[in-house]
This record gives structure tokens, C-alpha cells and sequence, in this order.
């Protein structure tokens, strides 16, 4: 159904129009997963050693995960994309705040994503060409070409809106598999399993389990608030929330072991551990795999971005009412295009990308924790749809603002922060998941209460 006001335009997808089947669902979240951003995050993680950083892995999936999966159900559920569903939660314009957090997450991750790949193409360039590698002199030209034909590919890959990313993801999946046996293969010919557990990192460069945990929480949760936009297209239950459960963590756990594998197994042979060479290309080259893994490198991070422009654009619609999906996601991927810049001018790639993952923890979380306890604790599953355009209906509350969802939100960043500098809990479990359970907790109790009050006042 649709519902046209000043407001824009509400269209809930209806099941005869939907048909991603499991398998597309499923290869979506495994594209999200499988590709240069994850290795990287594994490749940043090794420096808790193997044991902790695989320990983590799964836990953080795990426990991400499940929260995609509840939020996938909201988009079957209401056929409804994920910023459009904040609108009950937030407020009709208060879900301008989850917008515009969507819209910066993913235009940065599509950046980030871009810049690796640009990586990948300055050492096919080195062989086509002999241009210098990037992290060399001369070597931010190769960088800038790359950029620019990473953009023309993702341009490409979001032309047609949510068919062309479903076809991207089929074929990207099969490359990604191919891909990530040939490097696992190829690591493990250079060191030993042995090795590789036994390895420590350097004191000084040394990560704590919680600061691990609350990397890649920031990198998991990212995708939970972009589940409705694709579960909304599938007509069955297990399609939206097994599929994109289990998708997500296998190309979570496969790709970011073989970064941590990779990574660990690079520090061994040169006997040198950095964080900033955990890059796939990096390592890609220093492995000896060739050109090829530089063109399969390229290939993933279009897939992954494909997912990540088409939540940011569905963000950018939701905040402007006036554009369409196709036209938010030309704007949304010529914006990431300029912001994969920003590192070139930045002291170094791992710097902006932990400053970045840092930020994107500290938001997310409390947002996540208000949109789900709204949707299945209080409203109890079931949304007025007709209401979701309607400046008269249940979900304008004060002026199009839910006061109470965007105070839980703000203590909960502000209690983010102060849990960073409680060291037992920055340094063991993190204070992401902490601070989603704080968010939920908050809001189950103050919704309640001002539901009390208006049934005492009746």
C-alpha cells in the first residue's frame, strides 16, 4: 500500500512483489560481508592473537547478528525499508537523525571499501603499467585512477536499483568462495597453524579483547539498520531473518579469519607486525598471489558496496521525501566517491578508519536498541502502515518528534562515552552491546510510563 501526504511518499512492498528467494537473501549477506573492509577488520583485530581475535569473531556475529535477523523480520513484516520503519519509533521527522546516521555510515563504509580496492588496482597498474604502488612515491596517482574507475563500476552496479544489486551479489558470491580458498590454501603453504597460534603482537601494538569487541560490533551493526531495505523483498520469514542471520556471519567469519590469518601469517614471514599493512592488497602482494587477486579484490568491493549505497540511499529518500530511490542512489555514490579521498590527505588509512568505527559504535547502538524494543515490545509487531505519511496519525507525537526515543538515544551515547574510560569493561567485553541493552532498558521504561500516563488521563 502507499500513503501520499507533505510528508512524501510510503510505499510498502505487497508479497505478490516480492521475490528474493533464500538464496538471494542469503548471497546478499554474504557479499555485504565477504570483501575488503572485513579482511581488513580481521587483518586490525590480530593484534589480540589468534585465539582472541577468533574468540571475538564469533561472539560479536553471533550477537550482531541476531539483531539483523529481528530487523530483517521488520522489513518482511511491513514491507516497509528500514529508515521509513523509524519513523514510529523516532517520530516522522525525528527519523531524520537515524536517517542522516545511516546516510553518513554507509556513504563512509562504501569509501572505505573504495579505498582498498583503489589499493588493489595501484598494484595492477604496477604491472600494466609500472606506475608506483601506492604507500610509494608517485604512487597516489595509481590511487586516484582507481578511485575514479572504482566509482564508475559502483555507478553501474546500483543503475537499476535493488535488481541490479541482486544480480551483482549472485554472481559476486561465487567469486568470493573461489577467492577465499586460494588464500587460505596459499597462507597456510607459508606458515603453519602452529605458527600462527603461537604468535603474539607487540606489547605496544597489542588490542584488548573489549576494544576488539567494540570494532567489530561497529562494523557488525552497521548492517542492521539496513535489513528492512532488502528483507522487504522476500515473502517468506526464513528468507529475511535466516538467510541474512547466517549469510552475514559466514562471510563475517570466513573473510575476516583470513584477514586475521593472513595478517598474523605476513608479520611471521617478514618478522614486522603493522596494523596499516593489513590491507588485502598488502598482504595479496607480499603472498605472491598476482594480478588476479587484485581483479577478484576489486570485484568483492563492488559487490559489498552495492549493499552499502543502497542503504544510503534509502536513507537520503527517506530524508528528502522529493527523490526517488534511483536518483538518491546516484547522489549517495558521487558523494562516497569524493569522501575516499579524505584518507589521502589523512596521517594514514588505519587512523581515519578507527576514528571512523569509533564514532560509528558510538550511535548506532542506542538507535538500534530504541527501534527494536519500539517495534516488539511496545507496539507489539504491528504498525500502522497507513500512518507512517500522516502528520494527524500515532507516530507525529509532539510536533514529529518522539522526545523520549531521542533522549534514550542521547544518554545512551553520552553513557558510550563514559564506559570507554571504565577500564575492566573497555578492556574485556567493550561497551557497545553494554550500551544497546542500556538503550533498551530505557526505553521499555520510560514508553511505558508515558503509556501509563495516558491511560490514567483518559
Amino acid at each position: 500500500m502507499a500513503q501520499t501526504s507533505k510528508l512524501g511518499r510510503v510505499e510498502a512492498i505487497p508479497m505478490t512483489r516480492r521475490h528474493m528467494s533464500y538464496w538471494d537473501m542469503f548471497a546478499t549477506w554474504v557479499g555485504a560481508n565477504a570483501n575488503n573492509g572485513t579482511w581488513y577488520i580481521g587483518g586490525v583485530i590480530a593484534a589480540c592473537g589468534f585465539m582472541t581475535a577468533s574468540t571475538t569473531l564469533i561472539i560479536s556475529g553471533i550477537l550482531a547478528y541476531l539483531l539483523l535477523a529481528a530487523a530483517s523480520y521488520m522489513g518482511y513484516k511491513t514491507g516497509l525499508p528500514a529508515m521509513t520503519l523509524t519513523r514510529a519509533s523516532f517520530g516522522i521527522r525525528g527519523s531524520w537523525l537515524p536517517s542522516l546516521i545511516n546516510l553518513v555510515q554507509f556513504i563512509g563504509w562504501a569509501a572505505v571499501n573504495t579505498f582498498i580496492a583503489a589499493q588493489s588496482m595501484s598494484y595492477l597498474f604496477n604491472d600494466l603499467f609500472g606506475w608506483p604502488v601506492f604507500g610509494h612515491r608517485g604512487g597516489v596517482f595509481g590511487l586516484i585512477v582507481g578511485i575514479l574507475i572504482m566509482s564508475v563500476f559502483h555507478l553501474l552496479s546500483v543503475s537499476v536499483g535493488q535488481r541490479s544489486v541482486q544480480l551483482i551479489e549472485r554472481v559476486g558470491i561465487v567469486l568470493v568462495f573461489v577467492f577465499v580458498i586460494w588464500e587460505t590454501i596459499v597462507v597456510f603453504k607459508t606458515v603453519s597453524f602452529h605458527q600462527i597460534l603461537a604468535w603474539r603482537p607487540p606489547h605496544s601494538l597489542a588490542m584488548t579483547p573489549g576494544a576488539a569487541m567494540d570494532v567489530l560490533a561497529a562494523f557488525s551493526l552497521a548492517w542492521v539498520t539496513a535489513g528492512s531495505d532488502f528483507s522487504r523483498f522476500t515473502s517468506r520469514r526464513k528468507n529475511a531473518t535466516g538467510a541474512a542471520f547466517w549469510g552475514a556471519n559466514l562471510g563475517l567469519l570466513w573473510f575476516a579469519f583470513i584477514g586475521v590469518v593472513a595478517t598474523i601469517g605476513t608479520a611471521i614471514t617478514l618478522r614486522h607486525f603493522d596494523p596499516n599493512n593489513s590491507d588485502p592488497s598488502t598482504i595479496a602482494s607480499r603472498l605472491g598471489l598476482g594480478a588476479l587477486a587484485m581483479v577478484v579484490i576489486v570485484l568483492t568491493s563492488t559487490t559489498a558496496n552495492a549493499v552499502n549505497l543502497m542503504s544510503a540511499g534509502s536513507a537520503l529518500t527517506n530524508m528528502t521525501h522529493r527523490l526517488n530511490l534511483k536518483v538518491s542512489l546516484w547522489i549517495v555514490t558521487i558523494v562516497a566517491t569524493i569522501v575516499t579521498f579524505v584518507p589521502i590527505i589523512a596521517a594514514s588509512f588505519l587512523t581515519v578508519f578507527t576514528a571512523f568505527l569509533d564514532g560509528i559504535g558510538m550511535v548506532l547502538g542506542p538507535e538500534i536498541g530504541v527501534f527494536l524494543v519500539d517495534f516488539f515490545v511496545i507496539k507489539k509487531r504491528q504498525y500502522q502502515l497507513s500512518a507512517f505519511g500522516d502528520p494527524t496519525g500515532p507516530y507525529w507525537y509532539r510536533q514529529g518528534f518522539n522526545w523520549m526515543a531521542l533522549g534514550v538515544w542521547f544518554v545512551s551515547v553520552i553513557a558510550y562515552l563514559g564506559l570507554k574510560h571504565v577500564a575492566f569493561i573497555a578492556d574485556t567485553v567493550g561497551s557497545t552491546f553494554i550500551t544497546i541493552l542500556l538503550s533498551m532498558a530505557l526505553y521499555y521504561i520510560g514508553m511505558t510510563v508515558i503509556q501509563n500516563q495516558a491511560k490514567a488521563n483518559r
